[in-house]
Formats: C-alpha cells, structure tokens, sequence
C-alpha cells in the first residue's frame, strides 16, 4: 500500500521516494548543489550519480519498513515534477515518540510556499499516522528560509544546540525548533490534507 498526502490548494503532494524517482532525485540534487551548499554537509563528487541516489532511496526504503525514518518527495501536481524532499529521521519510540524533520527544496520553486504546505502534510503523517508525540528540527540560525517554514508551521524556537553537524567541514551550531502533536492538533483543525492510500 501507498500513501499520498496532498494540498489542492498548493497544488502538491507528498509521497515515499520510490526507486523510479531516482532520475529526478539526482536532477534536483545537481540543480540545487551550488545554491543549497551553504546549510548541507560537504558530499563526496559520487553522491551526485544515479547508482548513490538510487542506493539512498533503497535504503530510506529498508529504514521506512522498519520504522526508523521515512523520505517523502514533494511534487507538483500538475505535472508531477519532484520540487525537494522532505524526512522524518531518528524515530524514538517507547517514552519518546519523537524524530527530526528536514527538508530540501530546489532553489527554483523556493518562496511560493510549497515546502510549508509540505512541512504541514509531513506533520499531518508524523502526528497521525506514526503516532509520534513531538517532531523536532536543527537549523543554522542564519538560514531564514528554513526559520520561516518551521514558523509558519507552528514550531517554537528551544535554544542553541553547539556544534551540531559538520556543514562545510566546519563543526555549526544549529538552532532546535519543535513542535508537539497537541499544538499541530489544535491549529490543523481546518487542515488541507487530502489523504490517498493507493
């Protein structure tokens, strides 16, 4: 079975990551590269091939089935083209219920708000079907556009976690953003999310 979750209103959709997608994995990974290498980790010259992006998509499929962590694309659905991707990592479960959210977007759909659609249909999964209490993210504190969709979707600002994840070779610190499924609940109630299982 298939999950779509989608808002009418954007025009978008989130879905698994299939092997099929790995030709438009890799295109938005090669039209992004320059303009998203400020916040993303230094990759090596081999993760942008089709074989490391088909590799990537069998492996989120193998942590998917077991319930570790989950890799959504976000496509247009107009013409079904992968605009970025969207993940859930790190799952706790027991007294936890938590994981990370992160998100990558082509540079040329950035600023029509389709990663905050995409945020809020990933949090409408992550709250009700996963079953999961909190969602969390890290940021470079200089890095708006990210601040403004966690925003936007309702995350709060909690401090400063000290360097956090090497971007660049350099050790950053990130600032954590989290929401909880209450908060989500209360500010969904007129939500978009179309939900298809296929």
């Amino acid at each position: 079975m298939s999950l779509q979750l989608s808002n009418s209103t954007l025009g978008i959709y989130i879905r698994l990551l299939e092997p099929e997608d790995a030709s438009a994995l890799l295109q938005l990974r090669v039209n992004s590269r320059e303009a998203n290498q400020t916040f993303e980790p230094r990759y090596p010259k081999e993760f942008f091939t089709l074989p490391s992006q088909l590799d990537l998509i069998y492996r989120r499929q193998q942590e998917a089935w077991e319930d570790k962590a989950y890799l959504f694309g976000l496509f247009a659905q107009v013409d079904h083209q992968l605009l970025g991707t969207l993940s859930l990592t790190h799952l706790v479960r027991g007294v936890g219920q938590f994981a990370d959210i992160g998100y990558s977007m082509d540079h040329h759909f950035q600023g029509k708000g389709y990663m905050t659609g995409g945020v809020q249909l990933l949090l409408e999964y992550a709250f009700r079907s996963l079953g999961l209490h909190r969602v969390q993210a890290g940021i470079l504190p200089h890095n708006i556009a990210s601040r403004r969709v966690l925003e936007k979707c309702g995350f709060q600002a909690e401090g400063i976690a000290r360097k956090l994840v090497k971007i660049n070779d350099q050790w950053e610190d990130h600032q954590m953003f989290s929401i909880l499924k209450e908060e989500f609940s209360s500010q969904s109630s007129d939500s978009t999310a179309d939900i298809t299982h296929f």
